[in-house]
């Protein structure tokens, strides 16, 4: 993200201008756009689960200020990862609490692989039709960050650090009493978590899931063009 291509300007190294343009264009729009679907998926799934604590507190909207975190935004903008201002969820509204919240929590990162495919399949679609000429070169570059970013928000929303969806989801399959000791928890486990993040510890294993997550979407969208020899 931004950050890697400071510290290439640092260097002394060579940095495509246009190509980091597209590139914050690419994190403004799913700022604008995409993290209040993330939200506004997660307050739909628990209000379908019988819970409307989302709906009463004004949270069933695509309205960005209403989903926005200053902080997380800007962490996305620099750090390629970030996080929106989290839906209010209440379980005591489920008929089965551990698979209500589960669900509820997967919708945020399904939302985020559902955009991503959206936007791989723009661009096959300009890819196939449109002629190749600069703008159309950019528009790419724009698509491709997008989908990449996307995944990228997939996979980290995932890992189970609180307060991220994926610890939401393993509280799900702990144990009464594992759960119980893991939101007791939770404050000193999310500490640790994104000191490990911030650091780079989990760089490795979790740039191999986004890695494997981008490609599948774009495998994915690419195939309807492949079958009738469009590219």
């Amino acid at each position: 993200m931004l950050f890697s291509s400071l510290m290439t300007l640092l260097r002394g190294g060579h940095v495509d201008i246009m190509s980091v343009v597209m590139q914050i264009a690419a994190v403004l729009f799913i700022i604008i756009l995409v993290l209040p679907f993330h939200e506004f998926a997660h307050g739909f799934v628990a209000n379908k689960l019988g819970d409307p604590t989302a709906r009463y507190a004004g949270r069933l909207t695509f309205n960005p200020l209403a989903s926005v975190d200053p902080l997380g935004a800007v962490f996305l903008l620099f750090f390629g990862f970030g996080w929106a201002k989290p839906v209010p969820v209440d379980s005591r509204y489920f008929k089965n609490q551990r698979t209500g919240m589960v669900l509820t929590a997967l919708a945020g990162p399904v939302a985020n692989l559902l955009a991503a495919y959206v936007g791989a399949l723009i661009y096959y679609a300009i890819l196939a039709f449109a002629p190749l000429n600069v703008p159309v070169q950019y528009l790419l570059i724009f698509l491709n960050y997008y989908v990449y970013i996307n995944a990228v928000l997939a996979v980290f929303n995932l890992v189970p650090i609180p307060p991220l969806d994926g610890s939401k989801i393993l509280a799900g399959f702990l144990s009464d009493r594992a759960r119980y000791l893991f939101y007791q928890y939770q404050g000193m486990l999310s500490m640790v978590g994104m000191i490990l993040l911030i650091s780079g510890f989990l760089s490795g294993p979790i740039a191999v899931a986004e890695n494997a997550v981008g490609s599948f979407v774009n495998r994915l969208a690419a195939l309807p063009f492949e079958f009738f020899g469009l590219i």
